[in-house]
Parts: C-alpha cells; sequence; structure tokens
C-alpha cells in the first residue's frame, strides 16, 4: 500500500499542478489593454486671454492652449498661475500672429486651424518649447 501511495501521491500532485497552469495560461480572463491615451502630452492654458485689433474696425478675445511634448511648469509658490520660461516670447509670436486679421479668419474653421497651425509653426521656429499643437479653446469677435 506505501508503494503505491508513494506513485499515486506525485501523479496527483503533478495532475493538479497542470491543471492550474492550463487554467492560469489558457483559461483565466486575460486583462484588458488599456486605449492609447487620446491626447498625447500636457495641455497648458496660457494666462490671461488674447486681445488683439483686427482688421476693420474689429476686435478678436482668444484663449489658447498649448500642447506640450515636454511636462507643464509648475506652479509658483506665491499662489500665482504657472507660467512659461518663455511666456513673453510665446505671447509676442501669438500677438503678432493674430493682429491684423480680417474678423471672418477666427469665425472660419478652416481658416481658424490655418492660424493655430502658423502659430505653432511659429513658436517651433523662434522659441525652446516643446509645442506639438496649438488650441483655441474660446474665440470671440466684435
Amino acid at each position: 500500500m506505501k508503494g503505491k501511495l508513494k506513485i499515486i501521491l506525485p501523479v496527483i500532485l503533478l495532475l493538479a499542478a497542470a491543471g492550474g497552469g492550463a487554467y492560469f495560461f489558457i483559461l483565466a480572463p486575460k486583462p484588458a489593454k488599456a486605449a492609447p491615451p487620446k491626447v498625447v502630452g500636457t495641455l497648458f492654458p496660457l494666462s490671461p486671454e488674447f486681445v488683439v485689433n483686427l482688421s476693420g474696425e474689429h476686435y478678436g478675445k482668444v484663449s489658447i492652449a498649448l500642447l506640450l511634448t515636454a511636462g507643464a511648469p509648475a506652479a509658483s509658490t506665491d499662489g500665482t498661475a504657472a507660467t512659461l520660461p518663455e511666456d513673453a516670447a510665446v505671447r509676442a509670436i501669438v500677438t503678432n500672429d493674430l493682429t491684423g486679421l480680417p474678423s471672418s479668419d477666427l469665425i472660419d474653421r478652416p481658416k481658424r486651424n490655418a492660424i493655430e497651425q502658423k502659430i505653432l509653426t511659429d513658436l517651433q521656429k523662434k522659441t525652446d518649447v516643446k509645442v506639438s499643437q496649438v488650441l483655441f479653446t474660446d474665440v470671440v469677435v466684435q
């Protein structure tokens, strides 16, 4: 009897281990793969908004956010909003690209997208800010 037990016990343990392994590798539910993020980077709103003179005695007020490929700057310790190290240069580029435009360019979606692309190109050429997209978050024309 002891001889049979020495043979049967390891066989039972081997079968149990094989069954557990089969469940773990074959039958167990697979973890769901996370969908890639739709926005890659850090959105950084420029503050305050831009108020610019447009052609034909109109003006525009535009809120802009930048999609940064590198992390956003940290907020200051005195409670004021975070700014980019090259904030003045960024604001000058945006202001120059918007000033004097026909008001219809900010209202018409394809033209507005072209303006965003122009600002992006100028920021990439003239600053060290690692930006991958310019977004107009609010546009008011009067």
